[in-house]
């Protein structure tokens, strides 16, 4: 499957305000079972459910024979049939598709086609590592792994946008491993996913490297130079701010061999895209600039006199190593010129 293929949820726009305007008035009128139905297992089951039922191999198949007739949804709109194996829910804007297992239980929690999810747009589909599946929705995807994902959770938004472009599950974040949940210490909504890293949206109003709205990525494992390594990226530019926060090794190992250190920087997190070499090479020269430069300070809470974190920015210039790793330049600049 094509990653083109896989949309998550945006803003939705008035063109497609007035299409699910529309489909909803034509729902009040339009039946997902007309009177032609079958009896199967002695109860009857028509319309686009039987059709997609049908496909499904009837009872024969993964949801076997119906255990309930069709009812009218809460909405006055869709309609539902429940199976031995799973419930098929329909609508006119989105078609018949039957919702099962772990993935069926995650939406029901979220409030079923109520809820932020909405309706099914899709079947349970697997995945292209052959183990996991997900299902789309109105409003997101769900989606599940036996062992990496620690349930079925939904992805949409701005994280599910950000994670779609590194490679959703094939990428380096993995599956979810949570749903959305709120950060305190950062003001922002996070998503922790199976490879330990951290997905994150903001307004805007905690975290540093942006004075809007902001999404990024964070991680806290894979060496033991930094206590966590923070990527924020102002939503709409192309800006990326990098922080480090070196461990007590790691300020120490900067010193001697900023090299080495940078390479560790990147097993934290993956380094982020869209990144040019002009800026690449600021994000180098300022990481020097920062190893070359720190030193033991007791009169700052980090110990250090950088403090506990370097900000790499990627809008300031590339200056070369020579500048950055000059005491005179670093007089003038701090590592952060412009």
């Amino acid at each position: 499957m094509e990653l083109s293929t896989r949309p998550l949820r945006r803003k939705a726009t008035l063109f497609k305000g007035v299409v699910v305007a529309l489909a909803s008035l034509a729902a009040l009128t339009v039946q997902a079972s007309p009177a032609a139905a079958d009896d199967v297992c002695g109860k009857q089951v028509g319309g686009a459910i039987l059709v997609k039922y049908t496909e499904l191999n009837r009872e024969t198949g993964p949801l076997g024979c119906p255990v309930g007739t069709e009812l009218d949804n809460p909405d006055g709109q869709g309609k539902r049939q429940e199976f031995a194996g799973g419930t098929i829910y329909w609508s006119a804007a989105t078609g018949a598709h039957p919702v099962w297992g772990a993935i069926g239980g995650k939406w029901g929690a979220l409030g079923w086609e109520g809820g932020k999810l909405g309706y099914p747009v899709d079947d349970e589909r697997t995945n292209p590592d052959g183990v996991g599946k997900r299902q789309q929705f109105q409003g997101g995807t769900v989606y599940w792994h036996p062992t990496l994902s620690n349930g079925a959770h939904p992805v949409w938004g701005e994280i599910g946008q950000l994670w779609g472009e590194y490679g959703y599950e094939r990428g380096p974040f993995g599956y979810p491993a949570s749903d959305e949940f709120q950060d305190d210490a950062y003001s922002s909504i996070d998503q922790r996913f199976s490879s330990g890293r951290t997905l994150y949206w903001s307004a805007g109003n905690g975290v540093e490297g942006c004075h809007g709205e902001c999404v990024g990525y964070f991680g806290t494992q894979g060496t033991d130079l930094f206590k966590q390594v923070r990527v924020e990226i102002p939503y709409g530019t192309s800006d990326v701010v990098v922080r480090p926060f070196p461990t007590e090794k790691g300020f120490n190992v900067a010193r001697t061999d900023f090299t080495a250190s940078w390479n560790q920087l990147w097993q934290v997190v993956p380094y982020p895209n869209g990144v040019d070499d002009t800026e690449h090479n600021s994000l180098y020269e300022q990481f020097a600039c920062h190893s070359k430069f720190v030193f033991p300070d007791p009169t700052d809470d980090s110990g250090w006199s950088t403090g506990a974190t370097w900000d790499l920015e990627s809008w300031h210039s590339s200056v070369g190593m020579g500048n950055a790793t000059s005491e005179v330049y670093f007089l003038q600049h701090h590592c952060n010129w412009d």
